[in-house]
């Protein structure tokens, strides 16, 4: 009896362990980090802008897992079409910090705000939110409609997630459902890497940067609290409110998602009536950087009717 609770003490404690001895993010980590670094409310956040110095400003937000380098693809087009490029890392991933606060709607507002008040961005943006960003810039177009000239949505949540059973228990359920997430993710995350290997990206070694921000303390318990946080919960009246405020949406959706499910199609044009969408057939939840052509041709072909 005693050495079969040793040894269950032992299970308990080995996601535990790996968790508390990853990698912090600091100084040292950031020494060599492309683009700046804003300190904000919350904590340092790592930035970036690309393309021409003047332009007008598209402001790019990245989803759950993979941070800014996600736009790599769809930047140099849009750069092309003149826009002037700001991208960052969320709180918990790539070189931003990691604050020990609930990941919820007001966490991931406070942080665009204050980093495009940091930058002396005012109106007239373009916001590009690509899934759990997708649910970020539809809450501050929400909050500011008079700064938001369009806003484009690729696979974004808000409106619906698959989910599957243990997912569904872990966001539920604090403590247990906090140990299954250090003891199980970073072995879906893997999988769900690898199956995408044999897809043509326009991000160079995407697979293992995103693998590596398992190297990283802090980042699955930010996955976690998103999840439980921003992401637990659908989008109806902000989207109601973008649509009585005339914001130009665009939504581009992946015909093969498996993560936000197409019933996100019906969903949205029942809130957003003027909404424009698009599905590109044979993408997945990655068409962000697998059918980036796709994507921008898109979005040329489909500016704001202001």
């Amino acid at each position: 009896m005693f050495w079969a609770i040793v040894a269950l003490a032992v299970v308990i404690a080995i996601p535990l362990v790996i968790e508390f001895t990853r990698k912090p993010v600091t100084k040292d980590t950031r020494r060599d980090a492309p683009g700046k670094f804003a300190t904000l409310s919350q904590g340092v956040v790592h930035y970036d802008w690309l393309g021409p110095t003047r332009g007008p400003v598209c402001v790019c937000i990245h989803g759950l897992t993979t941070p800014s380098y996600v736009w790599g693809g769809l930047a140099r087009g849009l750069a092309l079409m003149g826009f002037r490029i700001l991208i960052f890392d969320h709180y918990g991933r790539g070189y931003s910090d990691r604050p020990k606060a609930a990941h919820d709607d007001a966490f991931y507002l406070t942080e665009l705000e204050e980093l495009l008040e940091h930058e002396n961005v005012g109106g007239d943006l373009t916001l590009i939110g690509y899934s759990m960003g997708g649910a970020i810039a539809t809450l501050f177009a929400a909050n500011h409609p008079d700064r938001v000239r369009q806003l484009i949505l690729l696979a974004p949540a808000g409106m619906g997630l698959v989910h599957s059973r243990l997912n569904r228990f872990i966001t539920q359920t604090p403590l247990i459902g906090d140990w299954l997430m250090l003891a199980f993710f970073p072995r879906r995350l893997r999988k769900g890497v690898r199956s995408e290997a044999a897809f043509e990206t326009q991000v160079e070694n995407i697979g293992d940067m995103q693998q590596a921000e398992l190297n990283w303390r802090g980042f699955v318990p930010a996955v976690l609290s998103s999840l439980r946080g921003v992401l637990g919960h659908n989008l109806k009246a902000e989207h109601q409110i973008i649509h009585r405020s005339g914001i130009p949406v665009l939504a581009i959706w992946g015909r093969e998602d498996t993560v936000i499910p197409m019933s996100s199609v019906g969903v949205l044009a029942e809130w957003s009536r003027n909404a424009h969408q698009e599905v590109i057939d044979g993408a997945t939840h990655a068409l962000t950087y697998t059918h980036a052509d796709q994507v921008l041709e898109i979005i040329r072909d489909n500016p704001p009717k202001l």
